[in-house]
């Protein structure tokens, strides 16, 4: 991991090149209004002596301008920088429970705090990279347990996010303030949503080669996982104004990608997100992201989910048993995995 003051000594050029604009603007707007201004409006003196007032006077804002990026430069470096939740390698600690300082992290620390957010980017990193590979395989430990709650902690948030989703859309009127205000509080957590969606699907596409005891599959935190993101995506979809009912089963994964997709549900909730501001912005990044994690996993498991193709056992592989998906079917949420599968999901 690179040093502190390199992230500092990266914001130096582009500080100053901020500073010099602002003080260039303030310089070139007082000079005008010297010129335009009536004589009894300007400050005594001679031109030259006000020009010279106006040099120093550039030169005092751009080092105020300058002292003001570099420290808003400096709390992005400290509160962005990865923290690593875990004791040092070395220690008892790393040997006997290297997961409990994170998951109580996870667990019990408040909703969209700091620490937090920070957990939840030090969780992601350790299941993308390969930074210290030696805690992700302690999230693999015999029992599943470790699994299980790393797992809960991220599916958390993208079910309510899903939920809100959901309810904006079940009840969403143009004219209802209240409804759309939930539909644009569902993306004020997308930065933790994201993290959860690329540290789930790094985890589940990693535990093909790296679960030596089949916990992932054993504990059904696949099937959960594939069950939370589709189901997300979905609602993000439909939120766009995507159509949500299921095709006819006997259609294939080419008469699915050319079927049309138009609307949702309700005619008033038709491609809600591209009508209310940036927040289109917003779904599309957050179904990209969503759609990645699924084509993630599904390049891991390809040779098994090619085999096992039909619906009937990709539904009971990897669609959750027993409980309704927060938005969709588990038809829909089928025949979506299937695009997938064919690599035609757009």
């Amino acid at each position: 991991m690179r040093p502190l003051f390199y992230g500092l000594k990266m914001g130096l050029l582009p500080s100053g090149k901020r500073a010099l604009k602002v003080s260039l603007q303030a310089f070139c707007l007082s000079f005008v209004l010297i010129l335009l201004l009536p004589q009894q409006v300007r400050i005594g003196g001679s031109i030259g002596s006000q020009i010279l007032t106006q040099i120093g006077i550039f030169i005092v804002t751009a080092g105020v301008s300058f002292c003001l990026e570099i420290s808003h430069h400096f709390v992005q470096v400290v509160h962005t920088r990865r923290c690593s939740f875990a004791p040092p390698q070395s220690t008892a600690a790393a040997e006997t429970n290297p997961t409990e300082f994170i998951l109580e992290t996870l667990e019990q620390s408040d909703p969209r705090s700091l620490i937090q957010y920070l957990a939840y980017q030090d969780l992601c990193a350790v299941s993308e990279c390969n930074l210290e590979p030696w805690r992700r395989a302690a999230f693999f430990e015999e029992s599943g347990e470790t699994y299980k709650r790393i797992v809960t902690a991220c599916l958390k948030p993208l079910e309510g996010f899903s939920s809100k989703i959901a309810q904006a859309l079940e009840e969403y009127e143009p004219d209802n303030i209240s409804q759309q205000y939930i539909l644009f509080s569902a993306f004020d957590d997308s930065q933790i949503c994201t993290w959860c969606a690329r540290t789930l699907a790094g985890l589940t596409a990693r535990s093909r080669q790296e679960d030596r005891y089949g916990v992932a599959q054993l504990t059904g935190c696949n099937a959960a996982v594939m069950t939370t993101l589709l189901s997300a995506l979905v609602a993000i979809e439909a939120c766009l104004g995507k159509k949500t009912n299921p095709l006819p089963m006997h259609l294939g994964p080419e008469n699915i990608r050319l079927a049309h997709f138009s609307t949702v549900r309700r005619p008033t909730g038709t491609a809600i997100a591209s009508t209310e501001g940036g927040l289109h912005k917003k779904a599309y990044a957050m179904a990209d992201v969503l759609r990645t994690s699924v084509y993630q996993i599904v390049s891991a498991f390809i040779d098994d989910l090619r085999a096992n193709a039909k619906p009937a056992s990709l539904e009971k592989n990897w669609i959750s048993e027993g409980r309704k998906p927060i938005y969709g079917s588990q038809a829909v949420l089928v025949q979506k995995l299937s695009l997938f599968i064919e690599y035609r999901a757009v």
